[in-house]
């Protein structure tokens, strides 16, 4: 059949974004990587710009560790042995034994009983939300938690939603306790790190009022936390926001793809929930897993992370954060401050972020402008979000192009 009638009613969809100016529009494309090399990082080649050589400060690989010859080699030898693909769902005959050996891992690193890998942090939440969420469920969410939650929690259709103002812990509370007899359970979820702002959740607090209602539900209250931008980039050893924060939630989702620089997303909790996440969850029953060889990476990134070396770059991380934070305002611009290597510019203009971008980006540095409505109005920015490939020089050289900004304004 043809498609013009309906290529045309999409078409007049998407004239509608590009006209609001909310279209994410073409991608950009990256072409190849330039090695570190004497005072300077890695320097990435785009698409239509020739041999520039761009900053990449907009990624996720927090660690630096999807360069890292180690990280490669073991990724390539995981390819080598088993192929590149698991060729089948986890229950046929998609299992290897370095999927299991990895979810072993995770578990230990953050000290659970139990772990499980999905095909991307994304997926993750789906799937573990939507089985726990049943007909008789009262879920709690912060009101800027990332999409993947909020598209969770719209297919779950649970009891009661509530939502809570931005870790505001008096409002949650309250949340809480006007919803006891409306749901069995009760599920309470936050980002670990915002991932437009860069601040974390008071994850000790938010525990503490957990437990404290934790009774006056029949099958209790169920903390969790998606700390995809946290592990790996926040806390003294890299295990993200519980770190930070000194405490421990029920259910922790995390992310491969950020800070251990491969792909996938991942769960750690008690065995009794794995093991019905296993049988219930459908995005992870219908759903090819990561492949051998991202595992293996993974598995050398966390080694890695969890040994002295780890603790070196964790230190270089935070010192370029804070370095790149304090520029920031020495240069007169407008930050949030914190600890996390998301470190967001407040520009509070649509018309200026555009303008910064472009700016930043003829001067070699990618880094993301969000406008609304991704941002609510006056606040949009520019984040950037350092990496442990950084370098003072790549610092320094950041600052001086956003003085340069600053000069011509």
């Amino acid at each position: 059949m043809s498609l013009q009638k309906f290529n045309a009613a999409l078409q007049l969809e998407l004239n509608d974004l590009y006209e609001k100016g909310t279209a994410k529009g073409k991608e950009m494309v990256i072409t190849g990587v330039k090695p570190a090399e004497g005072n300077s990082g890695p320097r990435y080649f785009v698409e239509g710009a020739g041999n520039k050589e761009f900053l990449k400060m907009n990624s996720n690989s927090y660690l630096g560790m999807s360069l890292r010859k180690e990280v490669i080699e073991a990724e390539e030898a995981g390819a080598k042995e088993f192929g590149v693909g698991p060729g089948a769902v986890r229950f046929i005959s998609g299992t290897y034994k370095v999927h299991t050996q990895l979810e072993e891992r995770l578990a230990k690193f953050h000290n659970r009983e139990a772990g499980m890998i999905f095909s991307s942090a994304y997926v993750t939440s789906l799937s573990v939300l939507f089985p726990l969420i049943s007909k008789d469920t009262v879920v709690i969410s912060d009101e800027l938690n990332h999409n993947c939650i909020i598209i969770a929690i719209r297919l779950s259709r649970p009891t009661v939603k509530g939502i809570y103002k931005h870790n505001d812990m008096n409002d949650l509370e309250t949340q809480i306790k006007e919803n006891i007899g409306k749901g069995k359970r009760c599920l309470v979820i936050t980002d670990g790190i915002f991932s437009m702002r860069g601040d974390n959740a008071p994850l000790d607090k938010f525990t503490e009022i957990c437990e404290k209602y934790n009774d006056k539900f029949e099958e209790g209250i169920i903390s969790i936390i998606d700390d995809s931008h946290g592990v790996g980039a926040f806390g003294k050893t890299g295990r993200g926001t519980e770190e930070y924060c000194n405490t421990k939630v029920d259910v922790l989702i995390g992310t491969l793809g950020k800070g251990f620089g491969v792909n996938g997303g991942y769960v750690v909790s008690s065995k009794q929930i794995t093991d019905y996440l296993r049988e219930k969850s459908p995005m992870y029953i219908y759903s090819n897993p990561i492949t051998v060889s991202e595992a293996s990476a993974t598995l050398k990134a966390i080694e890695i992370l969890d040994s002295p070396e780890g603790l070196k770059i964790l230190e270089h991380l935070r010192r370029m954060t804070k370095k790149f934070e304090t520029g920031l305002k020495d240069a007169g611009y407008e930050t949030i401050e914190g600890d996390h290597p998301v470190v967001p510019l407040m520009v509070r203009d649509t018309k200026k972020t555009t303008e910064l971008v472009k700016f930043l980006t003829e001067n070699g540095i990618l880094a993301t402008g969000l406008n609304y409505p991704v941002v609510p109005k006056g606040a949009e920015e520019i984040r950037f979000q350092i990496s442990a490939d950084h370098t003072e020089s790549d610092i320094d050289y950041a600052i001086s192009v956003l003085k340069k900004f600053k000069a011509i304004q």
